[in-house]
């Protein structure tokens, strides 16, 4: 099972596009929309941007947490549960995997860490993609892997090489195939290796 957490701009159609994908590879995956209490995705990347302030983020971090629960307790699933996430969403998986003992593996991407007081509770491997041009993201990397290293959890880190921030979206001019196709096996192979049964 895995939780897919889309960028901050709800739940358009290529994050349904990474959930399909996922579904075909096995996995009985959902997608919440983080902006369905405004009405949900508006249809257009500039409407759902704008829109994305007006969440209330520690409620949208509690329907995160709910969609998790919802999905691990699933009676088609095995129990097993993984997170991925980009931008926004990578920071919210970030985010989960502090607060979900259960969770078993996470592949955050391009997202800012979480609070590193919380990092000794990630009990999930963590798979972190990052990209090589992206000044705002990768400054709260070395103390973030500084913490996973302190509180021993399993990571890995893929930072493929000539990338910008969003580079897994293949909707926008930021697309990098190669990085993408590296980083979608990547996290396909975590997934593999402690989700199936």
């Amino acid at each position: 099972m895995v939780l897919v957490v889309h960028e901050n701009r709800g739940l358009n159609p290529h994050i349904e596009d990474v959930t399909r994908r996922l579904a075909l590879e096995g996995y009985l995956s959902f997608a919440p929309d983080a902006l369905y209490p405004l009405g949900g995705y508006p249809g257009d990347e500039d409407s759902a941007r704008a829109k994305f302030g007006e969440l209330d983020q520690a409620k949208t971090r509690e329907d995160m947490l709910a969609a998790a629960a919802w999905l691990q307790a699933h009676a088609s699933g095995n129990g097993r549960l993984g997170a991925i996430g980009f931008c926004y969403g990578g920071a919210i998986t970030n985010f989960l995997a502090t607060r979900l003992p259960g969770l078993s593996a996470a592949a955050p991407f391009y997202g800012s860490g979480p609070s590193l007081e919380d990092v000794p509770k990630i009990k999930a491997e963590l798979l972190v993609v990052l990209a090589e041009n992206d000044e705002r993201v990768n400054a709260g990397w070395p103390a973030y892997e500084a913490a996973l290293e302190q509180a021993g959890v399993t990571y890995t880190l893929l930072q493929p090489p000539g990338t910008q921030h969003g580079f897994n979206n293949d909707t926008t001019p930021r697309y990098h195939e190669a990085a993408a196709k590296q980083a979608w096996e990547a996290a396909l192979a975590l997934f593999g290796r402690r989700l199936k049964a």
